[in-house]
């Protein structure tokens, strides 16, 4: 055999090198390794080329579906804002039909719940997209994600109990806003804490009392809310009468809560016409009349005001309030009624 021959034999004979692990599970690494034939070559472009084109798209990926669901909140968000709302959607508020002037705090109170509200929802958005985003990039970085998934929960675990105040806080304003519970310029009871709320927010809600005290409440702390300004209010006055005859003055106070009802100023602000409902009580004064009525929450405190002047003024006006105190001196202990003349005193 000839040495040209036994050379060439030699190297038909020879292996032909295989790249790495890692290379002959990755396509592009492998169609390299086919146009070269150099396991370096094709180990260099998956580290070079093909993970840094992957991570990049990976990154390009989550920016472009953070772009697109912001984008679809800011939507969400700028429609809810307006009055182009389906009625269903709507807080219960504004689905309750009252009369009366409409409340120059609403469009700001449902931009504010809005903003709110989608505030969260891009901010549960990003840290979604990019913690997915995160993980697949160490995935390609070589990285087990196994323990690392694991330690991660076991920590999440530990945050949770050690700011579980803190979660129940932000979960009460999230649910709180999502059932529009009550909003700016709002009167509230809390409980310990009555007033008009100035301030609403995922952790804490502010509201001023009647003496302008400004009270921070955290929402995980709210037990129960009574909300005095949703849908609309009851006005109640009660008047005293002493021991003139009933019929007489619930006449008087009806035609005076009538005239109310019929003043061009006053007139939109009824839901239901006032109602005299008669003695609603008695006592050692006398005898008390209830009158009511139905009103928009925003014209409330007006209106009570209004209706207790008028009622007060009629009672006047027909003499009937002389009669009153006259009975109640008359009815007192050691007044006429009650023994003839008073005790002497000592001289």
């Amino acid at each position: 055999m000839r040495y040209e021959d036994t050379v060439t034999s030699t190297t038909a004979a020879a292996p032909r090198p295989e790249p790495g692990r890692l290379c002959q599970d990755d396509a592009v690494c492998q169609q390299v390794y086919r146009l070269t034939e150099v396991p370096w070559i094709a180990e260099g472009s998956l580290y070079l080329l093909v993970k840094p084109a992957r991570i990049l798209l990976i990154l390009g990926l989550a920016l472009l579906a953070r772009f697109l669901l912001h984008r679809l909140i800011r939507r969400l968000v700028l429609t809810t804002s307006t009055s182009a709302v389906p009625a269903i959607l709507r807080p219960l508020r504004e689905r309750v039909a009252t009369r009366g002037p409409a409340n120059p705090l609403q469009p700001e109170r449902r931009r504010q719940r809005a903003e709110a509200v989608g505030s969260v929802l891009r901010s549960f958005v990003t840290v979604g997209v990019f913690s997915i985003a995160v993980l697949l990039v160490l995935g390609e970085l070589g990285f087990n994600l196994g323990p690392l998934l694991a330690s991660a929960g076991i920590v999440g675990v530990a945050l949770g109990f050690g700011a579980q105040s803190l979660v129940k806080d932000l979960l009460a304003g999230l649910f709180m806003l999502l059932e529009d519970q009550y909003g700016i310029g709002d009167i509230v009871d809390f409980g310990e804490a009555t007033g008009v709320v100035e301030g609403v927010g995922l952790r804490i809600t502010t509201l001023r009392d009647a003496q302008g005290v400004l009270w921070h409440v955290r929402n995980g702390e709210i037990v129960r809310v009574g909300n005095k300004s949703q849908g609309w209010a009851m006005v109640v006055v009660d008047m005293p009468i002493g021991y003139v005859s009933v019929e007489e003055a619930t006449a008087v106070l009806r035609t005076a809560a009538a005239e109310l009802a019929a003043d061009p100023d006053y007139a939109d602000s009824f839901i239901e016409p006032p109602e005299v409902l008669g003695v609603e009580q008695i006592n050692v004064d006398g005898a008390v009349v209830r009158t009511v009525a139905k009103t928009s929450t925003e014209t409330q405190f007006p209106v009570v005001r209004e209706l207790r002047r008028r009622l007060a003024a009629a009672l006047e006006s027909s003499g009937l309030a002389a009669k009153i105190a006259a009975s109640r001196l008359y009815a007192r202990p050691g007044g006429p009624g009650n023994g003839g003349a008073e005790q002497a005193g000592p001289t």
